[in-house]
């Protein structure tokens, strides 16, 4: 049996950063390293680099830039022939400052009129675009590039529940994007349009405060495992999803951090956690940090990649994937995760070692 078709959908930006971890002021003017970056095309290219089928729906300007971008998500081995190429509109870019020590990351987003925040969803070819799928998949942030992305959003999530495809959503809430709707504040923008696209959702990726904010879902007072409290409440709410699935990371500093993740099953009612050691929760400890950014989105696709292998719906061997796959996003510059399956695998087996590998 063939792997499932995964077909993710979302923006692609040029990433700008600074060398090292000095601040804007200090690079610029000056040299920025540019990569590509996207949350569902991190998800994509992570997929297709484990062997997975990939494919990646968006918009882009016709231009050089705009191919070079797209032959960076061949050689993963995305499909890339769903992406529309538009006079219309622009590549988004944003710029980041990677903190230190207390000082936090910095990103300012450069985005507005992206060809895919503008683009209608009539222009999309869904039939084509689902012909073979098997799993959608989609994040917070395309829905709040623009009021006609939400629509896209919407649409692509309605067409894939049609053909009752897996559906997962990582929620990826972004502040700073939610403001096509004033005067409503971001969250209040992002609750109204995650809370109607959550009844076609599957497969929930988000944390226990983005339940709260955007669903209005708390733990209990006393709960002895908040996370899981929330996830069974999830379910309840929703009875049409089959996961939930949770990176929880614990910050230390900028470049320090203690990474972990849970997947509840809602069928068996059973929650999963990883790293485990003698029935015990324990975190991979990341004390020097390459870089954070694209994490939350190769636990993401390892989790896809998982509960979409044919033949196979173990969650517990699904979230130690995951949580192996984001740990070692960490240790790679760039988005996109340069970590291959036998990498992921081998932590996920306990070899954590340093060793050089002869």
């Amino acid at each position: 049996m063939s792997r499932a078709v995964v077909v993710t959908l979302g923006e692609i930006m040029m990433r700008l950063a600074t060398p090292g971890h000095a601040r804007f002021q200090q690079a610029m003017p000056g040299m920025l390293q540019s990569t590509f970056a996207g949350a569902e095309a991190t998800v994509a290219a992570a997929l297709a680099h484990w062997g997975g089928n990939a494919s990646f729906v968006s918009a882009l300007p016709a231009h050089a830039i705009a191919d070079a971008c797209l032959v960076n998500l061949r050689q993963f081995g995305v499909d890339t022939r769903p992406v529309l190429r538009t006079p219309h509109g622009r590549l988004g870019l944003f710029f980041l400052e990677a903190g230190a020590n207390q000082r936090p990351h910095q990103v300012i987003y450069d985005r507005e009129g992206a060809s895919v925040a503008i683009t209608p969803p009539e222009a999309y070819d869904w039939n084509a675009i689902f012909a073979d799928a098997t799993w959608f998949h989609i994040t917070g942030i395309t829905p709040a590039l623009s009021e006609n992305a939400a629509n896209v959003a919407r649409t692509a999530l309605r067409e894939a529940s049609a053909r009752g495809l897996q559906i997962s959503l990582d929620v990826n809430f972004r502040s700073k994007l939610w403001n096509w709707s004033l005067p409503l504040t971001p969250v209040q923008l992002a609750a109204r349009t995650l809370q109607e696209l959550m009844p076609m959702v599957t497969v929930f990726m988000g944390g226990r405060e983005d339940a709260a904010a955007l669903l209005d879902i708390q733990a209990d007072a006393g709960a002895k495992n908040p996370d899981v409290n929330v996830a069974r409440k999830l379910a309840t709410r929703y009875p049409q999803l089959t996961h939930i699935a949770m990176s929880l990371r614990e910050g230390v500093s900028a470049n320090h951090s203690l990474w972990s993740g849970m997947l509840h099953a809602v069928a068996t009612d059973t929650t999963h956690f990883a790293p485990m050691h003698d029935g015990d929760v324990v975190p991979h400890e990341i004390p020097n940090i390459v870089d954070r950014l694209g994490a939350g989105d190769a636990f993401a696709a390892g989790i896809i990649y998982a509960l979409s292998a044919p033949g196979s719906r173990d969650p517990a061997h699904a979230v130690r994937f995951a949580v192996a796959a984001g740990c070692l996003a960490h240790s790679v510059e760039g988005d996109f995760v340069h970590v291959s399956r036998a990498e992921v695998e081998a932590l996920m087996q306990g070899d954590a070692s340093s060793r050089v590998k002869r």
